[in-house]
């Protein structure tokens, strides 16, 4: 699982857990709203920096359509930016639009990148008495 600087995550252990997830998804929903993401266009995957090995690798393996929709996504956000304006409220990514696209993919391309590093490993032994 990746996460943070360190590769850790507690994301797992709270949505086990019901009572932190009761507590924490409404500060997790004010927050991504008042982070202002949305206000421009964009996902909250959009926000991942591609210049991870894994990050472009998951990217390159989006749909046709899904990585030309987050390339429009960051343009047209580039270009609020540049404007520092948002877009007009009918334009905003609704929250149950909201959804994770690409980190199901990275972390395929985790999970793939550990196995071969697994079996890169793995020293054979020669069995003896045969």
């Amino acid at each position: 699982m990746w996460g943070g600087p360190l590769g850790i995550s507690i994301a797992p252990y709270i949505k086990q857990s019901k009572f932190w997830t009761r507590t924490l998804t409404p500060f997790a929903q004010w927050y991504a709203e008042t982070a202002g993401y949305r206000r421009m266009g964009l996902k909250y995957d959009d926000l991942i920096i591609e210049e991870r090995e894994d990050v472009q690798k998951a990217v390159s393996r989006l749909p046709p359509k899904e990585a030309y929709d987050r390339i429009y996504r960051i343009r047209i956000a580039s270009h609020c930016s540049v404007l520092h304006k948002d877009l007009p409220k009918e334009q905003w990514v609704k929250a149950s639009d909201d959804v994770r696209y690409l980190t199901p993919h990275i972390e395929e391309v985790v999970r793939e990148d550990q196995e071969r590093a697994f079996w890169d490993t793995v020293e054979v032994s020669k069995k003896s008495g045969h």
